[in-house]
């Protein structure tokens, strides 16, 4: 399943404001995952594999490494926990690195929210403006992930150009 959605992800310590904005809105609490997504070295785009008590998904994707807003091209594969998956992509194009966190998911519409706290990195918020039918349009998901940042009152210096991934191999 491809989708494209308008993503944003900044540092940001005080979760407990996050979560009082995302209640005050009417956000659907999705729960917490403990996700652990392994990253695989492939010629373009990334490729993860997430396991968690929630989502698990192999995922590929496309996104440029910018501050702010950024679209990504995402195609989706359910997987299932404790698959033979990981095991052929470790053998077949090898492991890059390994994304350990703890993620509140909640929703309102189509605009999924992160409450991160990453393995080695700290705390961090996403916003995420999906469409998966094709009939929302990229103008208007801008429009959703800047309006949740400014709602947010994230600072410029907070958003994050890159993935998670790219910061702990930098680490």
């Amino acid at each position: 399943m491809g989708h494209i959605n308008i993503e944003i992800k900044a540092k940001c310590d005080d979760h407990e404001k996050i979560r009082k904005i995302l209640k005050e809105k009417g956000a659907e609490f999705k729960g917490v995952d403990h996700q652990i997504d392994t990253y695989f070295k492939v010629g373009n785009g990334r490729l993860k594999l997430r396991e968690g008590n929630i989502e698990n998904y192999l995922i590929f994707y496309e996104r440029e490494d910018r501050e702010g807003p950024k679209q990504s091209n995402v195609i989706l594969f359910k997987t299932f926990p404790n698959s033979e998956i990981k095991e052929i992509l470790k053998k077949s194009v090898g492991e890059l690195v390994v994304v350990d966190k703890k993620r509140e998911i909640y929703f309102i519409d189509n605009v999924k929210f992160h409450i991160d706290i990453v393995e080695g990195l700290g705390s961090f918020v996403e916003i995420e403006a999906i469409d998966k039918e094709e009939n929302i349009g990229k103008d208007k998901l801008l429009v959703q992930c800047n309006e949740y940042l400014g709602m947010f009152n994230i600072p410029g210096g907070n958003l994050i150009t890159n993935s998670y991934s790219d910061l702990l191999m930098k680490e």
